[in-house]
């Protein structure tokens, strides 16, 4: 089974017909990535024996039978959970994130866990113990990342949905570079209990899928309460779907200047093609300025690094995951389990973090990321008092190629200039496919102020329904 041309209804209503059985569909699915992905690598497990629940209820529940992918960042009982680390090879978890518990219950299908950058830390899905993942609009470039496998895996047709963790763009970047809809929901729309953790403050579980509405579907599901995770919102969640369909007339939809000047040529006149689609549409476009936008990169990597320093100190080779051998003491251990089972860029950020929480850098370092982290939110405060929503770019450039940027950490950062503030003001974000520009997908991001998601998705069906990206056929999956 290729999904390319499917979506959750159209499987739906095969399964209520009887036209597919859904344990035929789990047995499509696998057998589909088992064929696609040799030259994809977007999964790190694959379930060979994936099986629907049982009793299921096609009208009542929608995911019902559905195959979803899920990064493997998140937990998932009885299936290896690796964070794509050497650390993990071979954790095996004995409970359920609550976004699985809540799959689950809506009786979804588990076909197995994808590719990413290792602990979540990466722009292009290439810093993972398991490999590279391609993209499938070209197999020499990446797929982004660090959600690069969730967002190959459904653009290469492998699933029509998956989960991702998104922490300064990694939902949204791999989405713009793989031509499919990501969306990062407000920080505690979306419970983090059994997400493995990178960045507590920032890390946010969204989907994936190559059509809008079947993230809604998705996102109903797995949003809301959660006695387990305190900083999940008690808010009502409300169904996303019903904000689908909508115009956009007399929407006032704020441009940042920061963001349009980051961009020029193709990518530029691909964005300003969608802006001016929403302004032929009756919505009220507006120039506005983020002004603290040039500092966001070193804000982040100092506070997510400082974060993901304090949250990596529990892989100690003693209690789970990878043990070094021909160790003499404790400190032996510690030493070379941490060495040889993490990766490259894990420990540059460990490093980065350690030393900003130092008690001679912290004044200077995490403190002022800190509070320039709070002007940052008081930017987006500003402009949404007059503005429904913010538009522009997901990233400054389409998909490089695979070792372009690996050796070169600063230019690997930079990539994320354009995502990493819906991450520190903890506001809702998307990326919907805004064209090609030279010949590769181009994201257009929409921003909404905290627990606003029903305008994110009013947007990016507006667009979506526009330009129908999703009728394209990725080019390196044309034989």
């Amino acid at each position: 089974m290729n999904y390319l041309n499917e979506n959750i209804d159209s499987l739906n209503k095969k399964l209520q017909d009887g036209e597919i059985t859904a344990e035929d569909l789990a047995k499509e699915t696998v057998k589909n990535i088992k064929e696609t992905d040799k030259k994809i690598n977007a999964w790190i497990t694959v379930d060979d024996d994936a099986k629907p629940a049982e009793n299921l209820d096609f009208a009542k529940n929608k995911l019902a039978g559905i195959p979803i992918a899920i990064k493997d960042n998140i937990i998932t009982n009885g299936m290896k959970t690796t964070a794509a680390s050497h650390i993990l090879y071979n954790y095996m978890p004995v409970y359920d994130a609550t976004v699985i518990s809540k799959l689950k219950k809506a009786q979804a299908t588990f076909v197995g866990k994808t590719n990413m950058d290792e602990f979540a830390m990466g722009s292009s899905t290439e810093h993972s113990y398991y490999g590279a993942t391609r993209n499938p609009w070209d197999l020499e470039k990446v797929p982004g990342g660090s959600s690069g496998g969730s967002a190959a895996a459904v653009a290469s047709g492998e699933v029509v949905a998956a989960l991702g963790s998104d922490t300064g763009g990694s939902i949204r970047q791999p989405a713009a570079f793989n031509g499919i809809f990501g969306i990062k929901p407000t920080y505690g729309r979306v419970s983090r209990w059994g997400l493995i953790a990178f960045g507590s403050s920032l890390d946010q579980i969204g989907v994936m899928s190559k059509r809008v509405k079947d993230s809604a579907e998705v996102l109903n599901v797995i949003a809301g309460p959660d006695e387990h995770d305190a900083t999940v919102s008690e808010k009502e969640v409300p169904d996303f779907t019903s904000f689908l369909g909508q115009d956009v007339k007399g929407l006032r939809v704020a441009v940042p200047k920061e963001y349009m000047d980051a961009v020029d040529g193709e990518m530029r006149d691909a964005i300003q093609k969608q802006i001016d689609v929403l302004k032929d549409a009756g919505a009220v476009i507006n120039e506005v300025s983020l002004p603290h936008t040039k500092y966001v990169v070193p804000t982040y990597y100092i506070v997510a690094s400082s974060e993901a320093s304090s949250n990596l100190q529990r892989y100690d080779g003693i209690r789970y995951g990878y043990h070094a051998k021909d160790t003499k003491n404790l400190l032996d251990v510690y030493v070379k389990s941490r060495s040889e089972g993490f990766g490259d860029e894990v420990k540059r950020r460990i490093m980065l973090g350690s030393f900003a929480l130092s008690a001679g850098a912290y004044d200077e370092f995490f403190k002022k990321a800190a509070q320039v982290r709070t002007l940052i939110c008081r930017d987006f405060e500003k402009i949404f008092e007059e503005n429904d929503v913010i538009v522009g770019p997901t990233t400054t450039e389409p998909a490089f190629g695979i070792g372009e940027e690996i050796s070169d950490a600063i230019k690997m950062y930079n990539n994320d200039i354009l995502t990493i503030s819906a991450n520190l003001a903890g506001i809702p974000a998307a990326s919907v496919p805004a064209g090609l520009v030279d010949g590769m997908p181009a994201g257009l991001q929409i921003m909404a102020k905290r627990f606003d998601e029903g305008n994110v998705f009013k947007v990016a069906d507006f667009i979506e329904r526009n330009n129908k990206f999703y009728e394209k056929t990725p080019t390196g999956m044309e034989d």
